[in-house]
């Protein structure tokens, strides 16, 4: 079976939504909060913090629903379906409220545009783990890398494409020194991103009929499924596989902790221990994301080379090496030169061979029926990371010193390292990898 890199493209669409969304969400709803209704740090601070919460619950409940959905237009779609239809209205209710609010405030809408935010954030979290699961059920298992590989530059593309359209539409010379901005058009040019794709995930992708091609090459390939039967005639897995699972799950939370950390506090660190101005120290994370996306595709057929958990581990070292080369450069110098830039690069591609390969080999493990409920596992160990690492991170820069920062992350990635080596399962099979050679080849 051949890799169909078009249905995956057209299947990474969906994903490109969610990335498109949520980057806007992380970028304009604290201004709102801010701005218009006035809510302090610490408050807008706990309601950002609700969709990790929220997903912490939503993402593995849905993944595993989603399993159990017999509808005709498969498992997947009909949640994406209509997830989708209902976030688009609920986002667009938001600008309306929030410029109501302005123009005549008041508790009722305050709390209107709080609760909406919720239902919102519900809505997303009804169809995130079916729409990452449909590109798992459609793709056979020793090309799920490949896949995950074109998902997450997908996914990069839309964070991207928000991000162009965002420059364009609200340039600082247009909203500088304005009282209040009426943030209505980029609602509507992400609810069109939004709607643009689910047209596209519809028309083009028949899940019915690639689960079919998916499990009579499974049929075939007996040795790729790693449950087996209980005295019940369930099917289970092994205790062994459990434990590789279950190793892998904390492997992800801590590179989670690791980058996150890094992530969420290294524009601070920078202004304060390089002195440097914040568009610089943005620069070294955009470098970081434009590595990651370089390295997305060769991440993937890296692992059809020498092995998911190996490709995995030479990221580990990359991201774990890039934070303690930050660590030293910290201790001598106190300024900001470019061979930072090499650094952040590394950390990219780092982050691009552990988060192409990491997912595919969650699902390397589960059974075929619950490959929903395993991709809601493995977003409830990152998002419980996302909650975790900020916090903790936060309070050693405040109570021990901005020292800590970097190796904090080396620690964490050291850690993923060390249970990594416990993961024996989720590899990609040697066999099937062999007979793979059409893939050079691709549609």
């Amino acid at each position: 079976m051949k890799f169909d890199v078009k249905k995956t493209v057209q299947m990474g669409f969906g994903f490109l939504s969610i990335c498109a969304f949520w980057q806007m969400y992380n970028a304009l709803i604290p201004l709102v909060l801010t701005n218009t209704f006035h809510l302090n740090e610490t408050i807008s601070g706990i309601i950002m913090a609700m969709d990790n919460v929220f997903a912490l619950f939503l993402l593995p409940f849905f993944g595993a629903v989603s399993d159990k959905c017999k509808n005709k237009m498969g498992r997947r779609k009909p949640f994406y379906l209509y997830g989708t239809i209902a976030a688009v209205v609920l986002m667009l209710m938001l600008p309306l409220v929030d410029n109501s609010y302005y123009a005549n405030p008041s508790l009722g809408k305050e709390v209107l545009f709080i609760g909406i935010l919720g239902a919102l954030l519900v809505a997303m979290g009804t169809y995130r783990s079916p729409t990452v699961a449909l590109v798992a059920d459609c793709t056979i298992k020793p090309l799920r890398s490949r896949a995950n590989a074109i998902i997450n530059l997908m996914g990069a593309l839309g964070g991207i494409v928000y991000l162009i359209v965002a420059a364009i539409f609200y340039p600082a010379s247009k909203t500088r020194d304005l009282p209040h901005v009426n943030y209505m058009l980029i609602f509507f040019v992400v609810a069109g991103i939004m709607l643009v794709s689910l047209l596209i995930v519809m028309a083009n992708v028949d899940e019915v009929n690639m689960r079919k091609q998916v499990e009579n090459y499974e049929l075939l390939h007996p040795e790729e499924n790693l449950s087996v039967e209980d005295e019940s005639g369930n099917e289970v897995l092994p205790a062994e596989v459990r434990r590789s699972l279950r190793f892998l799950l904390l492997s992800v939370a801590l590179w989670f902790i690791a980058y996150n950390g890094m992530e969420t506090w290294f524009t601070t660190y920078a202004v304060k221990m390089w002195d440097m101005a914040l568009g610089d120290a943005s620069r070294c994370m955009l470098v970081a994301n434009a590595g990651a996306i370089v390295f997305f595709i060769p991440s993937g057929m890296l692992a059809s080379k020498i092995g998911r958990k190996k490709t995995i581990l030479l990221g580990i070292i990359f991201l774990g090496g890039s934070f303690f080369a930050g660590f030293v450069y910290t201790i001598i110098s106190s300024t900001f030169s470019p061979i930072l830039y090499l650094f952040f690069a590394t950390m990219g591609a780092g982050w691009a061979f552990i988060n192409v390969n990491s997912l595919p080999m969650v699902l390397e493990m589960c059974r075929d029926s619950e490959s929903g409920k395993f991709t809601g596992y493995y977003y409830t160990f990152s998002m419980a990371a996302q909650i975790v690492t900020p916090i903790v991170a936060g309070w050693l820069l405040a109570h021990v010193g901005y020292m800590t920062l970097f190796p904090y992350a080396t620690l964490f990635a050291f850690l993923a390292f060390i249970t990594m080596l416990f993961v024996k399962h989720g590899d990609v099979n040697v066999e099937a990898k062999k007979g793979l050679e059409a893939f050079e080849d691709m549609d």
